[in-house]
C-alpha cells in the first residue's frame, strides 16, 4: 500500500543541506556588529549621564561653598532675628551696646546676636519677633525654637520656613506661648534651608509678671492705646498720642508700630466695664529703621531709631 509520507524524490533533493558557510561566519558577523552598537549606545549614555550629573551639581553649587561666602561679611551670616521689645542686651556678653545705634557704620543693625527678655502675662500670651535680611542676596530660612511649649503662631508648630526673603527685607512673626510658667530660656535658631552651619540665636528669658491677663493682644486684634514715641539715642519725645486700630497694621509709614501691640493684655472687661480702671498691660518696645521710617527716603526720621512707649486701653470685641 502507498503511504503518502513515501516519497520517490531522493533525500538531498527534497532536503538539501545549508551551506556551512552560513552557520560559521554569518551568525558571528550579526553578533559583533549588535556588540559595537551596543558598546557605542553604552558609551553615548555615560556621556549623558556625566553631563547630566555636572549640570546637576552646578545647579546645586549656589547652595553649597559659593553660596556660603555669599552669605557671609566679616564672619557673620547676613540675617539678624530681634525680639521688639526692649529688653535685649549682647547675647554672650561679647560686645557693648553701641553708644548711638544710628550713627552705626555697618551693614548690620547691631553689633551682634542678641538675648532679650519676656515679660509674659500668662498661657496664650504673645510677642513679636524680626528677621532682617541685611544682605543682597534672597533667603529661604528655617527658624527653629528649642522646646514645645513656644510656638509659631502662624503654624502652630516650634519651626517655621521663610521663603524668599528679600535683600533688605524685614519679616515679623508672632511667637505664642502654650502655657504658663514662672521662669524659662528658650532660643530662636535661624539657619539658611540649605547651608546647615548657618546659625544666627537669639536666647530669650521668659518669665511670669506680676499680674496675669486673661485677654492676650494677637495680630488683627482691634485696640486703643496710648503712645509716647522717643528717638532712642537721645531721648527726646516725638510723639504722644491715642491710636486705635488693629493690631498688625502699620502706623503711617511705620511697619513695626502695630507688631509693637502683640504682647500687651488685659482683663476679661477689655477696658469697657470698668471706665478709668488700669486693666490693661504697658510695655516698652524698640524699632530699628528698617521697620520705622527707613523705608522713607528723606524722611528726616529715616535714620532714627524709634522706643514706644505703650498702654493698653480697650480691646472691644472683634
Amino acid at each position: 500500500m502507498t503511504r503518502s509520507w513515501i516519497s520517490d524524490t531522493p533525500d538531498e533533493i527534497e532536503h538539501p543541506p545549508v551551506p556551512l558557510g552560513l552557520n560559521k561566519m554569518a551568525i558571528p558577523r550579526v553578533t559583533l556588529i549588535l556588540s559595537s552598537i551596543t558598546l557605542m549606545m553604552i558609551i553615548l549614555c555615560s556621556l549623558w549621564l556625566g553631563l547630566s550629573a555636572k549640570n546637576f551639581l552646578d545647579d546645586l553649587d549656589p547652595f553649597e561653598s559659593t553660596n556660603s561666602e555669599v552669605l557671609e561679611s566679616d564672619g557673620r551670616w547676613l540675617w539678624e532675628i530681634d525680639l521688639l521689645f526692649d529688653t535685649c542686651s549682647s547675647r554672650e556678653d561679647n560686645w557693648e551696646w553701641p553708644e548711638s545705634l544710628a550713627e552705626q557704620d555697618d551693614l548690620f543693625l547691631y553689633p551682634g546676636e542678641l538675648r532679650c527678655d519676656w515679660e509674659h502675662q500668662g498661657e496664650g500670651d504673645r510677642a513679636s519677633v524680626v528677621i532682617y535680611n541685611r544682605g543682597n542676596e534672597t533667603l529661604d530660612l528655617l527658624l527653629t525654637i528649642d522646646v514645645n511649649n513656644v510656638v509659631f503662631a502662624a503654624t502652630g508648630e516650634n519651626s517655621i520656613i521663610i521663603n524668599s526673603l528679600e535683600s533688605k527685607e524685614n519679616l515679623i512673626l508672632e511667637i505664642e506661648l502654650l502655657e504658663s510658667v514662672s521662669e524659662q530660656d528658650i532660643s530662636i535658631d535661624v539657619k539658611h534651608v540649605a547651608v546647615p552651619n548657618s546659625e544666627v540665636r537669639l536666647d530669650i528669658q521668659v518669665f511670669a509678671g506680676t499680674e496675669q491677663r486673661d485677654v492676650h493682644i494677637s495680630d488683627g486684634d482691634t485696640v486703643e492705646v496710648q503712645y509716647t514715641v522717643w528717638d532712642a539715642d537721645t531721648n527726646t519725645e516725638l510723639d504722644s498720642g491715642t491710636w486705635a486700630e488693629n493690631s498688625g497694621d502699620p502706623w503711617g509709614s511705620i511697619y513695626g508700630f502695630g507688631w509693637s501691640l502683640i504682647g500687651l493684655d488685659i482683663d476679661n472687661d477689655r477696658g469697657a466695664l470698668m471706665p478709668g480702671l488700669d486693666t490693661g498691660t504697658t510695655h516698652i518696645t524698640l524699632l530699628p529703621p528698617p521697620i520705622a521710617y527707613g523705608n522713607n527716603e528723606g524722611h528726616e526720621l529715616e535714620n532714627v531709631w524709634l522706643r514706644f512707649e505703650l498702654k493698653l486701653d480697650r480691646a472691644p470685641v472683634s
